[in-house]
């Protein structure tokens, strides 16, 4: 199957369940939002090693958000609601609580489970933290030194999807990077999903396990361009260039819906083909075949 002149393989991108939590950030301006949004999604492209898969979600206007500023939609997600639990106060304490002017609300009101946010982060106060109930919702005024920390006391949290995933084969480094960043920037475009790794992009994709004892994932040789020869390399003819593009999302409906808008923008001149991870079907319990994505 060819789209735009870019073969699309026949297989599809194994992905895994995750727990997901929704944080509405807001600040005084778009300059601390900027710092806010930056500082917590910063170390965060891989559970293999990261505490939690973070990313923007969408930006807000000040008509959207519980206080009227403007904000963004994060979304953070992990292997089970005990490991959000210890990651995400903690990330909000370090990075956001730490950034001027910013809030931060729970954006999954409705969710059963609950994870404490505030109700840990409130000990920062050092018994000076106020709370207050509104609407049926707790939140805590931790004093800071601009004035005061507003943040919800508990985050919801949801079912969701991670790791689907797309790799793109290009004939050179600058196909490659035009190709990827038509395809994150499609899917940024939609809601419910976020790109977790640089840009979206990760040039160092992974496989499970390594000669090196543990270590728990080492570098995906078969795409590497370098190692041909050496390895039995999945790499079509004239590539000399990988990129792969994670996607997590709240449902297997919004994964599905992003890789296609990614495999559509992808295609183009420079890209010989596009293929997904996967590893036989073992592991995960979701399954985006990419030719019934564009046929969807």
């Amino acid at each position: 199957m060819e789209l735009n002149g870019t073969h699309i393989d026949d297989t599809f991108a194994e992905a895994f369940g995750m727990r997901y939590v929704r944080l509405v950030v807001t600040a005084a301006d778009e300059y601390w939002l900027d710092a806010a949004l930056r500082e917590f999604t910063g170390y965060s492209s891989s559970v293999i090693a990261c505490d939690a898969e973070t990313g923007v979600e969408r930006r807000m206007a000040a008509s959207e958000t519980p206080d009227g500023r403007v904000g963004a939609s994060v979304l953070a997600f992990g292997f089970s609601t005990d490991a959000l639990a210890k990651s995400v106060p903690n990330r909000v304490g370090q990075c956001l609580m730490t950034c001027p002017t910013t809030a931060v609300y729970n954006g999954l009101v409705g969710a059963e489970t609950k994870i404490p946010l505030g109700k840990t982060i409130r000990f920062f106060g050092d018994g000076y933290q106020k709370s207050k109930q509104v609407a049926g919702r707790r939140y805590w005024r931790i004093p800071v030194m601009d004035g005061e920390f507003l943040v919800d006391d508990v985050l919801g949290v949801e079912r969701g999807v991670a790791g689907g995933n797309l790799i793109v084969q290009s004939v050179d480094q600058a196909a490659g990077l035009a190709s990827v960043r038509r395809a994150t920037e499609a899917i940024w475009r939609l809601e419910g999903v976020i790109t977790p790794f640089p840009g979206g992009v990760a040039r160092s994709g992974s496989k499970v396990g390594s000669r090196y004892k543990g270590l728990k994932a080492s570098t995906s040789d078969p795409y590497c361009p370098t190692l041909r020869g050496r390895v039995a390399s999945k790499l079509h003819e004239s590539v000399n260039c990988a990129y792969e593009i994670v996607v997590d999302g709240v449902s297997e409906v919004a994964v599905g819906a992003a890789m296609a808008a990614a495999l559509r923008a992808a295609t183009g001149p420079g890209i010989v083909a596009i293929t997904a991870g996967n590893y036989g079907g073992k592991l995960g319990k979701f399954q985006f075949h990419l030719r019934q994505l564009l046929q969807g």
